[in-house]
Parts: C-alpha cells; sequence; structure tokens
C-alpha cells in the first residue's frame, strides 16, 4: 500500500533508479522477514538527511533556540532551511573531518538506509561528509552514496526500532552522546509501554543502562526547564557524571534531602564545580552547608539582597521554585539562588541591589567557591567521622571473619594436610591482640 504522506515524485525518482536492476542486499536488521532491501546509487546531494535523527536531538533543541523557530526542523523537514540546519549540525560534530579523511581514502564501505523518498535513516553523517567532499573538496568520486531503500509502507515505528538497533546496539556508540542516546531510550520507553526491560532488548543493553540514562535525563531536563531557556541539554553534555550520581543518590531518599542535594548539585554544576567534590555534599544538609558558606562571604550580601528582592522574600510570596524542586528550606535553602541564577548566562551583566554591575560569570566563579567550600568541609567531616567509627567497624569485621574462622574449623581438620600448630600460633596471635585492645580501653 503506497503511504500517501510520502513525495511521491521522489518515490518515483528512486523507483525508476531501481528498474529492472537485480541488486539487493541483506539488512539483518530489518524487523520484517524480507529482509534484502534494494541497492541504489543516488546523488548525494538529492538524499535528504533526517530531522528525526536521535544523534542529532540535543543540538537541533540548541538551533532551534538560536533562530527562535519551534517549527525549524518540523514545519518542513525536507526544505532547504531544516535541511541546511541539519547539515550545518551534522558537520560541526566531533569526528567529521576524520570522516571525510576516511572516506576519501577508502570510499563507502557499507551502504546507507534511506525510506521510499529518500530521507536517510541510517548514514546521515557519511552523507554529509560524502556531501561536502564534493561540494568544498571538489572530491568526483564522492558524488554518489549506495543506498538500501525501505518499502514504501514502512511505519514511523519501524524506522525508530531501526534506527536503535543499527546506531545504538551495534558498533556506533560513540556517536551518540549521552544526552541523545537518552533523548531515544525516553522515546522507545514512552512506546513501549513504559517497559524498560522491553527498551533494552530493542537496543541490545542491560535494563539497569537504559534506566540509568533515562533517569540522570530526567534530572537534566528538571534543570534545563528552571534555566527558562538560558540553558539547554547540549550545555551539559561534559556533565554526565554529575547528573548520574545524583539520580543514583536521590532515588530512595527522602524529599527533603532529594530537594537538598539536588539543589546543591544543580547549582554547582551550573558554575563548573566537578562532580568528584560535589559527591561530598550528598546529604541531608547539602544545601543549608552551601548557603551558609554563601552567607558568610561578604563579597556575595549584595548578592544575596538581590535575589531576595527577585524571589519576593518577606512578602509572603510562595517561592516558584517549591513545586518543581520539592518543600522550601526556608533560609537554609538554595532554592531562590538557584532559581535566580539558572536563569542568567554566564556572559550576562546583572545590576544588584546596591547599584553596581556585575558580570554573572564572576557571581559564577564566586558561588563555585563556596559550593567548593563546603564540599571540602564535608569531605573533612566524613574523614573525621571515619576515624571515630573505625575501631568499631573493624572490630565487627573481624568478629565476622572469626566465626567464619570457628564455622569452618571441623571441615579443616580432617584433612591430612592440615597444621594443628600453625592454628594454635594464629589463637594465641589473636590473643595477644586482643589484651592489647583490652589495654587501651
Amino acid at each position: 500500500m503506497i503511504n500517501p504522506v510520502l513525495d511521491q515524485d521522489r518515490v518515483a525518482f528512486l523507483k525508476g533508479r531501481q528498474g529492472g536492476s537485480p541488486r539487493r542486499e541483506l539488512l539483518a536488521a530489518w524487523p520484517r522477514r524480507e529482509k534484502e532491501l534494494p541497492v541504489v546509487d543516488v546523488e548525494v546531494e538529492w538524499v535528504r538527511l533526517s530531522t528525526l535523527n536521535h544523534r542529532t536531538k540535543a543540538e537541533q533543541l540548541q538551533e532551534i533556540s538560536k533562530v527562535r523557530r519551534e517549527d525549524l526542523f518540523s514545519a518542513d523537514p525536507l526544505g532547504p532551511e531544516a535541511q541546511g540546519a541539519q547539515y550545518r549540525i551534522l558537520r560541526s560534530q566531533e569526528g567529521f573531518t576524520k570522516l571525510k579523511e576516511d572516506l576519501a581514502e577508502r570510499r563507502q564501505q557499507e551502504p546507507a538506509v534511506i525510506t521510499a523518498e529518500g530521507v536517510l535513516i541510517n548514514g546521515n553523517r557519511r552523507a554529509a561528509a560524502l556531501r561536502s567532499l564534493f561540494k568544498d573538496d571538489d572530491h568526483r568520486d564522492s558524488r554518489y552514496i549506495r543506498c538500501l531503500v525501505l518499502p514504501d509502507d514502512a511505519t514511523a515505528d519501524e524506522r525508530v526500532d531501526l534506527e536503535a538497533e543499527l546506531q545504538i546496539a551495534r558498533d556506533f556508540k560513540e556517536e551518540y552522546s549521552w544526552i541523545n542516546e537518552a533523548m531515544l531510550i525516553e522515546e522507545l520507553y514512552d512506546r513501549e509501554g513504559k517497559d524498560f526491560s522491553r527498551v533494552a532488548r530493542k537496543m541490545h543493553r542491560e535494563t539497569s543502562e537504559v534506566t540509568a540514562l533515562y533517569n540522570k535525563l530526567q534530572q537534566l531536563h528538571q534543570l534545563v526547564a528552571l534555566s527558562k531557556g538560558a540553558f539547554l541539554h547540549i550545555n551539559f553534555k561534559e556533565n554526565e557524571s554529575a547528573f548520574e550520581e545524583l539520580a543514583k543518590h536521590i532515588r530512595n531518599k527522602s524529599p527533603d534531602e532529594a530537594e537538598s542535594v539536588r539543589s546543591t548539585y544543580y547549582l554547582g554544576t551550573l558554575a563548573g564545580v566537578q562532580y568528584r567534590e560535589l559527591r561530598h555534599l550528598r546529604r541531608d544538609d547539602a544545601a543549608a552547608l552551601v548557603r551558609r558558606e554563601i552567607e558568610n562571604d561578604p563579597t556575595l550580601k549584595p548578592f544575596l539582597d538581590t535575589v531576595a528582592q527577585a524571589s519576593g522574600q518577606g512578602d509572603g510570596s510562595p517561592d516558584p521554585l517549591d513545586e518543581l524542586l520539592g518543600q522550601s528550606q526556608g533560609s537554609s535553602g538554595l532554592n531562590d539562588v538557584l532559581g535566580y541564577l539558572a536563569t542568567k548566562r554566564p556572559e550576562q551583566s546583572i545590576v544588584l541591589k546596591d547599584g553596581q554591575k556585575v558580570l554573572v560569570k564572576d557571581l559564577y566563579d564566586t558561588i563555585g567557591s563556596a559550593v567548593a567550600n563546603a564540599a571540602a568541609e564535608a569531605e573533612e567531616e566524613q574523614r573525621d567521622q571515619g576515624a571515630m567509627t573505625a575501631p568499631l567497624n573493624r572490630a565487627d569485621r573481624a568478629a565476622t571473619e572469626l566465626e567464619r574462622a570457628i564455622a569452618a574449623l571441623p571441615k579443616a581438620r580432617r584433612f591430612v594436610e592440615w597444621r594443628e600448630d600453625k592454628f594454635a600460633a594464629k589463637v594465641v596471635a589473636l590473643k595477644t591482640l586482643i589484651a592489647k585492645m583490652e589495654d587501651r580501653t
């Protein structure tokens, strides 16, 4: 059955290219029983890049924000504006130059996969690289791209499944940022009845892996929403570890502790604090520790006064972040500071309540120092607590091991190689250690 939504002129062009050619190749990832598909060579400028490519989802959101066009990729996906934007995204991705060099040297090794109207399902980066070689470098051998053609009744679900199989389950995982991979998981999760095990099977991954990616994306969604457009998902491409640790820690915590740690991690991440430092603030009083450091810095008082004025503190107005992040912790919380700073880009400047003009970047630097100081204090406290509890913990472990030794003793004594004299020496050594411990009580 012909899909009436398809561009029939492009469908007819591809059918004409196929003609009576018997060329077919196996596409094992294609979910239908008939897995051999027609092969065609088409001009690399004729094929259309997929604007639904999950590998570029975060970059597309950035492009949409830049041009202020929500329908940039959806109004006319095959038109010049959307295609031009998608081409720019692919060209800007890491490894594009190396891909061009490889294609120039070895040419196309594997066929791309296109829909019946010539939209790429697999091979977008290669098509963009070949196009750049042909247009920019006058590399004549890059004029055509070899493609497998899907049936004209291929469904959207089949295409997403094929992308998951080809791009994620095989050797292409490195081409996805963690954010784009998580966004694909999110789409599959919604489509598969919110069943992580089904998503994992489709992606040939462990259920725990896809669940972890989904959970940390939810934390990122929340921070991006807090920023009200000041920050985009792609701005946090290098912060995967912070969001992963946050998602794991708050999963089974009380709402108060979850809110405290979450606001601390969000603020610290915005201020450029490394996750290795933030991990010391995975505790219920994290926000209070950071707040204290901020309030103890006299250079930040004008900023705090500005935040209080902007958030309406003292006039009975509710904090708009309370609903999103949880119940407010009052003066010990960070919702007001986070809510104010999250909406400001580092390159912006603001006028504080006392009239001085400051760069947001400078505020982030100072706030980051306060967060780092709180983390250092928490780490030192953890060390002190560790030193205090170390004797008890070690004694507990020693007692457990002794119980195991006693249980194993009868069986060990049945072996002819057993050395009772060595065991007796060990018992004497243990008694000596117990005597030393008793002398120090």
